[in-house]
């Protein structure tokens, strides 16, 4: 893949995943550099600008991972709220880093911690809470 797709963060969320990463222990976030290039590249607007189909924090999104044809339903939440129920992804991971921002329709190709990339496409944004009206969350 040539080229990345656009990413849409929420100010909010931006500012917490900046103040997430900087509070983590040195070596202890395999992608912390290029959650922090994505960061960095992407579009920010206030929760209230967000568009309905871009996935945020909080938000539960349907994707697809290209190399298994595996198909998930997820929430995408910070660590804290990571839990063994199986129906949520922390930011922390290949996978969650790579769905922040995206739209529906959009795919990229992450790198994994073992080595090589992954490729996720976004199928639908099932829940946001900025769609929600639930701007402070």
């Amino acid at each position: 893949m040539n080229k990345k797709p656009e990413l849409i963060i929420s100010s909010l969320d931006a500012d917490r995943l900046y103040d997430l990463m900087e509070s983590l222990p040195a070596g202890s976030f395999a992608n912390k550099e290029e959650l922090e290039a994505e960061l960095a590249r992407a579009t920010i607007v206030e929760p209230k600008d967000m568009p309905s189909s871009v996935v945020t924090m909080n938000s539960t999104v349907n994707f697809i991972v290209e190399s298994s044809k595996e198909e998930f339903t997820l929430t995408l939440v910070y660590p804290k709220s990571s839990d063994s129920s199986g129906d949520k992804i922390s930011i922390l991971s290949p996978v969650g880093s790579a769905l922040l921002g995206l739209n529906q329709g959009d795919e990229i190709e992450w790198p994994k911690p073992s080595g090589g990339l992954i490729k996720v496409k976004i199928k639908e944004v099932t829940y946001q809470p900025e769609r929600a009206g639930e701007l402070h969350r």
